[in-house]
């Protein structure tokens, strides 16, 4: 008998101990007042409610440990003998650790930021890589060469940029993170942009010096533009998201001022031969780059605007895919494959500086004027341009590139918000300068280490299949 007592006494013990954290609980969470502003505001300040969960369950289980030397009947005494003092130490010990979780919050924030720049910075590099090196080898016999000056051109440019915006040496130093990154990436896309006007007339080696003297040049410009230089034009005044302005037509019009004293007699009498198989890996550039053109034009966009400049960027080529494909079959009676690998492109080029600051429908429309104008321009103008200059275009950079993209910027006067006609007006003529000189002086420095013997011909400089036969 004795032993079941002990037991039954035993059992009501262990029930009753069981029972006091739930008490515990019980009491913290019926304390607990929850607001309507505080449950409006639940689902924006989740991480701090689960940090004052955790600390609100750890403080009702300590309550528990310190009275579990004192029998049940006096749980309510110790539960109910806190102070002042200690309401405040706890007082305090709670806004000490929600600022804490702000921080944590906040840092998360920032590097799951980083992380979606770092997509769109990839999206960057497949345009550059993949994009620009295969629509560049549309040239029969420059393909390996195409491709190669891709790689050498953006792998100085990129860490060569960075360094130059660490330094300072135009502007506020900058810090290395993904936005300087994408910056490099933008003057890469450039840099491409004007290597198609020289291209296949180059030595290996000149490609290197050109990217050397390129990249200040387009430093200086994008100061001008971007960063008040010389202050010609406030900062951030002038709408150029996308870089129509900055980017497009600033490595245009340098390859053209690079052409006039890198093309020879010989070179301008010269016909650029392509062929069925060239052909076709261009248009697998041109798809490339026409799928990650939106992310192009949205990565500086702010977080707010992004969703809408990837859409407009998007509408803008289709509509000029749509314009190229009628504008080729009327002036030249059948579709050419020059013009679906390049004009249909001339829409995000276009799109570029209000995509971010303008409508669906005009983005539409502005992409079907671009896409019309480079049409007219391979067809048309491009010919009396080279006859000019008396230099050769090899990839038609003028036509998808330099009108397109003064196109869009002066666009943006009509279509865009927030515009001030005078500054970008101002912009486009001073780019358009800068370009014209830099480039100039670039291709009279490179003409200095001699010209190609045969261009548009790899077996110069590389070992092709076709002589081990």
């Amino acid at each position: 008998m004795a032993i079941k007592r002990f037991l039954k006494l035993y059992v009501v013990v262990c029930m009753g101990i069981l029972c006091f954290p739930l008490l515990g609980v019980i009491n913290t969470t019926s304390g607990d007042e929850v607001t309507g502003s505080e449950l409006v505001n639940l689902s924006v300040d989740q991480p701090l409610v689960a940090v004052n969960d955790v600390q609100h369950d750890w403080n009702s289980w300590s309550s528990v440990e310190n009275a579990s030397d004192v029998n049940p009947g006096s749980h309510n005494i110790v539960l109910a003998s806190n102070t002042a003092e200690s309401h405040a130490k706890a007082g305090a010990e709670s806004a000490s650790h929600q600022s804490e979780a702000t921080g944590a919050v906040s840092a998360a924030l920032e590097d799951f930021l980083e992380l979606a720049k770092y997509g769109k910075a990839i999206h960057v590099m497949a345009m550059l890589m993949v994009g620009f090196g295969f629509l560049m080898v549309f040239v029969r016999r420059y393909g390996y060469g195409a491709v190669t000056a891709t790689y050498i051109a953006v792998s100085i440019v990129i860490p060569y940029y960075m360094f130059l915006k660490r330094m300072g040496i135009f502007g506020e130093p900058a810090e290395l993170k993904m936005d300087r990154l994408i910056l490099a990436e933008f003057c890469a896309a450039s840099i491409l942009i004007a290597t198609g006007a020289f291209l296949g007339r180059l030595k290996m080696s000149q490609y290197i010096i050109m990217a050397l003297i390129f990249v200040p040049s387009y430093m200086l410009n994008e100061w001008i533009m971007l960063d008040n230089g010389m202050g010609i034009i406030p900062k951030g005044q002038l709408i150029d998201t996308g870089g129509s302005i900055v980017i497009h037509q600033f490595g245009a019009y340098f390859g053209l001022g690079v052409i006039v004293r890198m093309t020879t007699s010989e070179d301008f009498n010269k016909k650029i031969e392509s062929d069925k198989i060239s052909n076709q890996f261009s248009m697998l550039g041109s798809m490339v780059l026409w799928i990650f053109w939106p992310s192009f034009c949205a990565a500086p966009a702010e977080i707010s605007r992004m969703p809408i400049a990837a859409v407009n960027t998007i509408l803008s080529l289709c509509g000029a895919t749509v314009a190229t494909y009628i504008a080729s079959t009327m002036i030249r009676k059948k579709i050419a494959i020059e013009d679906m690998a390049n004009a249909a492109l001339a829409g995000g080029v276009a799109i570029g500086s209000s995509c971010a600051h303008t409508t669906p429908q005009s983005s539409l429309i502005l992409g079907v004027i671009a896409g019309v104008l480079s049409v007219i321009g391979f067809a048309i103008i491009q010919p009396r341009v080279q006859k000019a200059l008396k230099g050769i275009d090899t990839c038609g950079v003028h036509n998808l590139h330099g009108m397109p993209g003064m196109l869009g910027g002066l666009a943006a006067i009509f279509i865009a918000e927030n515009v001030v006609p005078g500054l970008q007006i101002k912009g486009v003529f001073i780019t358009f300068i800068v370009a014209w000189i830099t480039g100039l002086a670039a291709g009279t420095v490179v003409s200095l280490f001699g010209y190609r013997k045969d261009s548009y011909n790899d077996a110069v400089e590389f070992i092709v299949e076709e002589e081990h036969h």
